[in-house]
């Protein structure tokens, strides 16, 4: 086998790790969605009555009611322990309260909503980990597949080269010396001693 084909075998496993997902929702818009027409209303009056605004105005109606029959500045409709008063605070804050009740309820949804989503996105956080933790095995495995193939070509190398060096000292050996240079035969010749 080639290595062009094996670095093309090596792709073609990377490119089948790659993997796909629901897109993530739009929470706020899904809820918008859902929301009918006496939940919008609850909503804006439960938004209205936790207010500054609206806590000031009702305080402000209250000091004017409470003036204007007690100091007798017009005839009092209202006299003193101010029970027509007390019964529309009563009824005000029985229809508040259903109000903001059906907002908090609208709340209970989007917060169950809210979970589901968190729950979706942790499966898919762990799928994607998932995904990824199977791809970096693959790699790991194809990495030593290319060392263990690096490795056996140097192994190989290292053979050739040992052969190669025994073929040269054997063809070293084998040959009949050179013949002399004059200069090596001139030193070789031993001059006798007087």
């Amino acid at each position: 086998m080639s290595i062009a084909r094996e670095i093309e075998d090596i792709a073609r496993d990377l490119i089948k790790h790659q993997h796909d997902h629901p897109p993530v929702r739009d929470l706020n818009r899904d809820v918008e969605r859902r929301l009918t027409f006496a939940d919008r209303v609850a909503a804006d009056f439960a938004r209205l009555i936790g207010s500054w605004p609206f806590v000031l105005a009702q305080l402000g109606i209250i000091v004017l009611w409470i003036a204007l029959n007690a100091l007798n500045l017009i005839r009092p409709w209202d006299s003193y322990p101010f029970r027509f008063l007390n019964m529309i605070l009563s009824l005000e804050a029985a229809i508040w309260v259903s109000v903001v009740l059906m907002a908090l309820n609208r709340q209970a949804d989007r917060d169950r909503l809210r979970a589901q989503q968190d729950y979706e996105l942790n499966v898919k956080d762990e799928e994607e980990l998932k995904a990824l933790m199977n791809h970096l095995m693959h790699q790991d495995e194809i990495l030593l597949q290319i060392v263990n193939r690096l490795d056996r070509g140097d192994r190989e190398m290292k053979r050739l080269a040992r052969r190669l060096e025994d073929a040269l000292e054997a063809s070293k050996q084998s040959q009949p010396p050179a013949p002399a240079t004059p200069q090596e035969r001139a030193q070789q010749v031993s001059v006798p001693a007087p």
